[in-house]
């Protein structure tokens, strides 16, 4: 491991390696067996437990008690590979398995997971779970029959069947064209990750349900180099669907858009500091709003009593022009989920409307505190962790302006093209963001790229400042991390500017 690890790996040692199984592996020793048979009808051991057996486990999670109670069962498969310096550098391939049981009882949830599925281990889960509601009411489950659901997600090209020749090829199609881009490239990383998860979701209102979704990943890092400038870019795609979606978005243009940055800004200035209008890009720059918008609107804090929207329904929180949307069942996002962790259906979730608050984002378990529907967003990171309200694939609505005429109008500021992270205090609305790609904009022209900017503010801040929305809406994927879990997310907003942001600069 320690070898292939740290070595470059040739091409065709890496494809022998792939086919003899003898890449770096993670997964729990029952499941080292499965391997070599990852067909589809072997992919998922372990998640056909019979019916009767998982209305034993519920009853027995509500044997003490509690209101709601419900069975996750999950096996995932994935494989990473990792090419850097024109080198193959690692090839990881993984099975994780098992199962979580979980028990609500008012305000409390009771919690316990198995690495291994089995009525023995349910059954213990499900005891230890219980003790939350123990000398509470008992209700009588209702046993659970197949539901339906509409499903967002179609494949034409099965990563399972996809053989890793195709993947290398992707692989270095990127990286050559990120090489030839501009000699000034003098490195480029191309990370590939694909996923297939096999879920099951039994509860105790009877409800019993079954999908697959695949997931893609692609990244492309370039850094480029000129005297003493050095720039770092990423770009990235990422998609629930088949080895199709680089039909859509080819590994070529994956790399000149990271080539592109990277070359763009080796003349970057420090960035002033100051209050600035700020125009965002369309598409990835919706992560601003993801941050400072979306986490405060998500229920479980405001079920709470804190957060900058709580008690706020029906009243007037932005601009008139402002309409924000979480929907999951956009076909084929990174988002995008058939039903959530809980089995509540994917749904088109209207947040602000107008500038007027809708609603939040709950699981089972602040809706009922709220006395609000469930809005299909309670989500986890896996069978080890407890659902929480988490977004999907949130947007600002297009508007009517057009994004040429927006930087025309805009006599000085600063254009964001791209922001390398950031965060929010969900309770204060108080965020910061850095901008890894940004340009002084001067008489309705971008004139100076610069580095260093930072973007601070609240989220009332800025959904009360936005003057201007495009009609170009567009899409980017990340990963959203929330009380020590990750979740797969889509972040979409047009050309948009927010007037009088307090930006953090480098110029001295």
């Amino acid at each position: 491991m320690d070898k292939n690890r740290i070595r470059a790996i040739p091409r065709r040692k890496f494809l022998e390696m792939s086919m003899k199984g003898g890449l770096i592996i993670a997964a729990t020793p029952s499941l080292l067996g499965h391997l070599t048979s990852c067909t589809p009808q072997s992919a998922a051991p372990g998640l056909d437990l019979e019916k009767p057996v998982l209305d034993r486990v519920i009853a027995k999670a509500l044997s003490r008690g509690g209101e709601f109670a419900d069975v996750y069962l999950e096996n995932r498969i994935s494989r990473q590979i990792i090419m850097e310096e024109s080198l193959f550098r690692s090839g990881l391939y993984g099975i994780s398995q098992g199962a979580g049981v979980r028990v609500v009882c008012g305000d409390k949830t009771g919690f316990a997971y198995t690495d291994e599925i089995s009525e023995e281990n349910l059954m213990r889960a499900a005891e230890v779970a219980s003790y939350v509601a123990r000398n509470s009411s008992i209700i009588t489950p209702v046993n659970i029959a197949t539901a339906e659901r509409e499903s967002f997600v179609s494949v034409s090209q099965p990563l399972n069947e996809i053989a890793d020749e195709r993947r290398i090829e992707i692989m270095e199609r990127a990286n050559q064209a990120a090489m030839d881009y501009d000699p000034r490239i003098k490195m480029a990383k191309v990370d590939y990750y694909d996923q297939v998860r096999s879920r099951v979701i039994a509860n105790s209102e009877g409800i019993y349900l079954r999908d697959e979704l695949p997931l893609l990943f692609f990244i492309v890092e370039t850094m480029s180099e000129e005297g003493n400038n050095r720039h770092m870019s990423r770009e990235r795609v990422s998609m629930h669907t088949g080895f199709e979606m680089f039909d859509r978005h080819t590994p070529e243009d994956v790399a000149r858009s990271a080539a592109r940055e990277s070359i763009d800004m080796l003349k970057a200035e420090d960035a002033p500091a100051g209050i600035m209008d700020v125009v965002m890009i369309n598409g990835w720059g919706g992560v601003l709003i993801h941050e400072a918008v979306g986490h405060p609107l998500e229920a479980d804090n405001i079920a709470k009593g804190i957060g900058a929207f709580t008690g706020k329904v029906g009243q007037k929180v932005a601009v008139d022009n402002f309409t924000l949307v979480d929907d999951g069942t956009i076909p084929n996002l990174r988002g995008t989920i058939n039903f959530d962790d809980e089995g509540t259906p994917a749904q088109h979730n209207v947040l602000i409307e107008n500038g007027v608050l809708k609603g939040y984002m709950t699981d089972i378990l602040s809706a009922k505190q709220l006395d609000m529907e469930r809005t299909g967003t309670g989500r986890r990171q896996s069978f080890r962790h407890i659902p929480i309200p988490r977004m999907t694939n949130t947007f600002i609505e297009n508007g009517t302006d057009k994004p040429g005429d927006i930087i025309a109008s805009t006599k000085k500021g600063l254009y964001v093209q791209s922001l390398s992270g950031g965060s929010v205090n969900p309770v204060t609305g108080v965020f910061n963001f850095t901008c890894r790609e940004a340009y002084i904009i001067e008489n309705g022209r971008k004139v100076q790229a610069v580095k260093g900017a930072t973007l601070i503010g609240s989220c009332m801040g800025i959904v009360s400042s936005i003057d201007a929305i495009g009609d170009d809406l567009d899409f980017a994927p990340g990963i959203c991390g929330k009380g020590g879990q990750q979740a797969e997310v889509t972040c979409g907003q047009p050309t948009v500017r927010i007037r009088g942001i307090n930006v953090g600069g480098s110029r001295a």
